[in-house]
């Protein structure tokens, strides 16, 4: 009797040890910027590498300078001054279908740790637009909003700059988010 439950304990402490839980922020912009890569792509370009990896670079040229996403791309091999091409390493099990998850914590990772080391700031996070109450955010997150979607910020009232937002958010906003008026 004893010797079954011995078993059991340790059946059970290895099965937690094994699937211990992946921390979601463990690659998050690798996971993100290629995920919305990827969305972006037909049917027929996701099933060949070599036209994956003129997307890639294309995706890359126009992501903004100095983000996290560009960091991403320097580090892959997507931009023309990057150090290393990595490129393949995304390409090809991207069209043999393997999820973006084990890409980039699992193979990326292993070619280049500093991948994951890219996390985003508190204050880089995507904005949920159905919890969020513009009235309690402050002025300088309202500033950052208005100036990352590329519009005019030169307002004194805090009151201002939700209008504007408001106004223009149809424009940024996924269709995901509902767009009721804040």
């Amino acid at each position: 009797m004893q010797i079954q439950i011995i078993l059991v304990v340790l059946f059970l402490s290895a099965t937690a040890i094994l699937s211990k839980k992946v921390d979601e922020q463990h690659c998050e912009v690798c996971v993100k910027a290629i995920t919305a890569f990827a969305d972006t792509l037909s049917d027929d370009v996701k099933s060949k590498p070599e036209k994956i990896e003129k997307a890639f670079k294309t995706y890359c040229s126009k992501v903004k300078v100095d983000s996290k996403e560009h960091r991403l791309c320097y580090y892959i091999g997507g931009l023309e001054t990057s150090a290393t091409y990595a490129i393949p390493d995304v390409s090809k099990p991207l069209s043999w279908g393997i999820p973006i998850e084990k890409i980039c914590r699992e193979r990326l990772f292993k070619s280049n740790p500093q991948i994951c080391d890219l996390r985003y700031g508190e204050d880089q996070r995507e904005i949920d637009w159905n919890a969020v109450d513009l009235n309690k955010l402050k002025v300088k997150d309202l500033k950052k909003i208005l100036s990352d979607w590329g519009e005019t910020a030169d307002f004194i009232e805090k009151s201002e700059f939700i209008k504007r937002i408001n106004e223009v958010k149809s424009k940024y906003v996924t269709k995901q988010a509902d767009k009721k008026d804040l």
